[in-house]
């Protein structure tokens, strides 16, 4: 079965380039001209990479980026016209496990599709996009919460910081991780933003908020979401 990339770029001319260059390749490639139908093709789809262009309509490749992060490892290879060393280094905060400065050569297009190919494959750990923690369900694709069938109403944050927390279930975040991945690098720090997001987000999907079951504290660290039992 040949893996399937996906391309989240605007431009005609470079998604019928690489269509017809990573299909003579054996390559299955969609093309999300917009950054909301890329997020929903990640979840549906579910890629084994995606190729990435930072100016997109809907939803920049930043965010994208960023919210692909908040629950999957699926590589992600930047395309930019960014040549600078801190936007390269911003683009590799923000997730993303490679990059392509325009215009780039072939070769090195297909050296670093089949290096990330390499590198997702040694992760394939990452359940579907629906994931449940006892009466409470989480469906990324539709980005819906439920809570016994009811439908649970997050921001856009708060939803963001859930998917992440849940995504990681057992294992600990910490603060400047989680402040990182939801709120960007620049946000590393801002410790009171983040307590009260959780206070918000414990509020709507805990039954006793004070007695928290599902988002627990670790002192001094961050937290961490605890696993389903079944």
């Amino acid at each position: 079965m040949s893996a399937r990339l996906l391309l989240a770029d605007d431009e005609p001319q470079i998604g019928r380039m690489l269509k017809n260059l990573l299909s003579a390749e054996g390559y299955t490639l969609q093309i999300a001209t917009d950054g909301q139908t890329a997020l929903d093709l990640v979840a549906k789809w579910r890629p084994d990479l995606v190729l990435l262009e930072l100016k997109l309509p809907l939803l920049d490749g930043d965010e994208v980026c960023r919210r692909i992060r908040a629950w999957s490892q699926v590589p992600v290879i930047v395309l930019t016209m960014c040549d600078s060393e801190d936007d390269k280094v911003r683009l590799l905060d923000l997730g993303a496990d490679d990059y392509l400065t325009k215009p780039f050569s072939v070769r090195e297009l297909l050296a670093r599709i089949r290096v990330g190919l390499r590198h997702g494959a040694s992760l394939n750990t990452e359940g579907g996009a629906v994931v449940s923690f006892g009466t409470l369900q989480i469906d990324r694709a539709l980005r819906l919460v439920t809570d016994n069938g009811r439908e649970v109403r997050l921001t856009p944050t708060e939803y963001n910081l859930l998917v992440l927390l849940s995504g990681n279930a057992g294992k600990v975040l910490t603060h400047r991780m989680i402040l990182r991945t939801v709120w960007g690098p620049h946000s590393e720090h801002d410790l009171n933003t983040l307590r009260v997001f959780i206070t918000q987000l414990r509020r709507k999907i805990e039954a006793n908020p004070a007695r928290p079951l599902l988002i627990l504290t670790e002192p001094g660290i961050g937290y961490r979401f605890r696993p389903s039992d079944r």
